[in-house]
C-alpha cells in the first residue's frame, strides 16, 4: 500500500491581528487622545507591569493596585479611584481582551456581579508600546551604528560555512540575525536624518542645542561613512561568497527550521526568498545598493550640516538673525505712539498696500460690478510669474539651446581615447607578466587604481588581518596575496616595492 504525503491546508480566516480591520486598528489609539488620556496611558503602564510580572490576567482590583504602587513611584500619576470605567474603554477600543472568570465567585451574589479580569490584545499592546516609543524618543536614540560591519561580515562567512555543510538551523539563525540588523541599521538611518532636519528647522529658535551637538554629529558621521567605505567591497564578496552556495539551497534550509504555525510551508519559503533579496540589495556591487545610497545621504547630510554651521556662525558673528531681527521688528511695533503709526510702519515693512496685480482685470469684467469693493469681490487671478518676479507673462516660444558642438564633439574623443587607453592597459596587465617588464603610463595608473582599491579593502577583521585582499576595475582583477619577503614592480615613474605582498592580475 503506498504511502501519500498530504501537504498541511493553509489556515482559512484571519487570526491574532489580522482579525483587526482598519477601523479596529485605528481605534487602538483613541486612548491617547482622549480627554483621560493620562489616567488610560498610567492604567496601561500598570498593566504592562503586571504581565512582566507573569500576571497575564487581571481583575480590576489587582489594576487598582498595580497603578497605587506605580503613584508611589512616580509622583507624576494620577489619582485613579475607580478603574473600572477605564478599563471597560480599553475593552471596548479592543486594547485589552475581557474574559469572565466564574471561578472568583464565592456564593451566588458574587456570580451574578460578573467577575471580569482584563489582558492585553496583541495588536493593543503593540499600540500601547508604539506611544510608549513616541514618549521615550530621545536625542540619543537616532544614531547611525557603525559597529555592526564587522557581526555582518562575520555573520556572512558563517551563514556561507553552514549553508555548504546543510546545517538548516545554523542557517535559519544567522539569516534571522541578519534580516533583523539591517532593518535596525535602515530604522536608525531613517531616526538619524529625520533628527538632522529637525534640528535644521528648530535652528533659528534654539541655536545653542545645534551648537553643542555640531562637533558630535560631525564626528559621528564621518566615522560611520569611512567605516561604511571600507567594509562595503568585504561585505560585497561574503554576500557573492554566499550567493555561490546556493540560494535556493539556502532558502530552502531556511524555511523548513522555520517554526511559525500560522504559515504554511509556501508562505514561509516566499518570505525568507524576499528577505534574502533584501539582503543582496543592501550590498550588492553597482551604484543602486542601499549601501551605497546610505554611504551618499551620510556624505550629502555632513554637507548640511556644515553649511548649517556657517550661517549659524556668520549671524552670531554679525549679531543679526531673523529672530534678532523679528524682535527688533516687535519692539518697534510696541513703541508705536498710535495705532495709526502701527498701521503705517505695518504699511511699510509688508507693503500689502501695493499689490501686483492691481492692474489686472477679470477675465470677464462685466460680471463683476465696479463699484464692488475689492474686499468682497472674487480674487483675480495672477499669472505666476507677475507673483513670482513683477514681470507680465508674454506669448514666446521655446528658447534656443546654443551648443558649442566642436567643443563637444572634441571633449567626447578625447573620453574615448582615454577609455580605449585603459582599457588597452588593462588587457596587458591581465595577460603580461607584472615582474618581467617596465610599465608604461597607462598601465601604471591602472595598476595603482587598482591597488589603492586593494588595499582599501584590506582592513583588520574580528582581531585579525585579511590574508588576502582584491579590488577589480576594467575587467581584470588586482589580487594581494602574502609572501616571503618584498616584491618590486618596475614602472615608468620608478620602482614600486612591495613587503611581504604579490600582485597577481587576472581577467574577470
Amino acid at each position: 500500500m503506498d504511502e501519500t504525503t498530504v501537504e498541511p491546508e493553509a489556515p482559512s480566516g484571519a487570526f491574532g491581528i489580522d482579525a483587526f480591520t482598519l477601523d479596529d486598528r485605528m481605534r487602538l489609539f483613541h486612548f491617547a487622545a482622549a480627554e483621560k488620556r493620562h489616567e488610560y496611558l498610567w492604567l496601561l503602564r500598570a498593566l504592562d507591569r503586571g504581565r512582566a510580572n507573569y500576571q497575564v490576567l487581571l481583575h480590576a482590583a489587582q489594576a487598582r493596585e498595580l497603578l497605587q504602587s506605580l503613584r508611589e513611584e512616580h509622583p507624576s500619576c494620577p489619582a485613579v479611584e475607580d478603574v473600572q470605567p477605564l478599563l471597560d474603554s480599553l475593552a471596548d477600543w479592543r486594547l485589552l481582551d475581557r474574559s469572565y472568570d466564574g471561578t472568583r465567585a464565592a456564593n451566588l451574589a458574587e456570580y451574578r456581579n460578573r467577575h471580569y479580569v482584563y489582558q492585553f490584545t496583541q495588536a493593543g499592546y503593540r499600540a500601547y508600546r508604539a506611544v510608549e516609543d513616541v514618549l521615550g524618543a530621545g536625542l540619543e536614540d537616532a544614531q547611525l551604528s557603525r559597529l555592526v560591519f564587522p557581526d555582518i561580515l562575520t555573520d556572512l562567512k558563517a551563514l556561507a560555512t553552514a549553508n555548504r555543510e546543510g546545517d538548516g538551523e545554523e542557517i535559519y539563525r544567522k539569516l534571522s540575525r541578519l534580516d533583523g540588523v539591517l532593518s535596525d541599521m535602515a530604522m536608525r538611518a531613517a531616526r538619524f536624518y529625520l533628527m538632522l532636519g529637525d534640528l535644521a528647522r528648530t535652528n533659528d529658535t534654539s541655536p545653542e542645542v545645534f551648537l553643542a551637538h555640531k562637533d558630535t554629529l560631525l564626528t559621528h558621521m564621518r566615522e560611520f561613512t569611512a567605516e561604511l567605505a571600507r567594509y562595503q567591497p568585504l561585505l560585497a564578496a561574503a554576500v557573492e561568497e554566499v550567493a555561490e552556495t546556493g540560494a535556493d539551497r539556502l532558502i530552502a534550509f531556511a524555511s523548513e527550521a522555520d517554526e511559525r504555525l500560522f504559515r504554511t510551508p509556501v508562505e514561509r519559503e516566499e518570505d525568507w526568498r524576499q528577505r534574502w533579496s533584501g539582503l543582496t540589495h543592501w550590498f550588492a556591487d553597482g551604484s543602486e545598493s542601499e549601501a551605497e545610497r546610505l554611504q551618499g545621504a551620510t556624505v550629502t547630510a555632513i554637507a548640511g550640516v556644515l553649511s548649517l554651521l556657517r550661517r549659524v556662525t556668520e549671524a552670531r558673528r554679525g549679531g543679526v538673525s531673523r529672530e534678532s531681527q523679528l524682535r527688533h521688528l516687535a519692539q518697534w511695533f510696541v513703541s508705536c505712539p498710535s495705532d495709526d503709526d502701527a498701521h503705517a510702519l505695518f504699511q511699510v515693512t509688508f507693503d500689502l498696500g501695493s499689490p501686483r496685480h492691481v492692474a489686472v482685470p477679470y477675465d470677464e469684467p462685466e460680471l463683476v460690478p465696479s463699484r464692488l469693493s475689492w474686499w468682497d469681490a472674487e480674487p483675480v487671478r495672477v499669472a505666476r510669474t507677475l507673483v513670482q518676479s513683477g514681470r507680465t507673462p508674454g506669448l514666446h516660444g521655446v528658447g534656443r539651446i546654443e551648443r558649442n558642438e566642436a567643443q563637444r564633439q572634441q571633449l567626447r574623443a578625447e573620453q574615448i581615447k582615454a577609455q580605449a587607453q585603459r582599457r588597452s592597459a588593462a588587457a596587458a596587465l591581465a595577460d603580461g607578466a607584472l615582474y618581467d617588464r617596465v610599465l608604461d603610463e597607462p598601465e601604471t595608473q591602472t595598476l595603482l587604481g587598482l591597488l589603492d582599491l586593494a588595499l582599501s579593502a584590506r582592513v583588520p577583521v574580528a582581531g585579525k588581518v585579511a590574508g588576502s585582499a582584491s579590488g577589480s576595475a576594467h575587467g581584470i582583477r588586482l589580487t594581494l596575496l602574502p609572501c616571503a619577503g618584498s616584491t618590486t614592480v618596475a614602472t615608468v615613474r620608478g620602482r614600486l616595492h612591495l613587503d611581504g605582498l604579490r600582485l597577481e592580475v587576472t581577467s574577470i
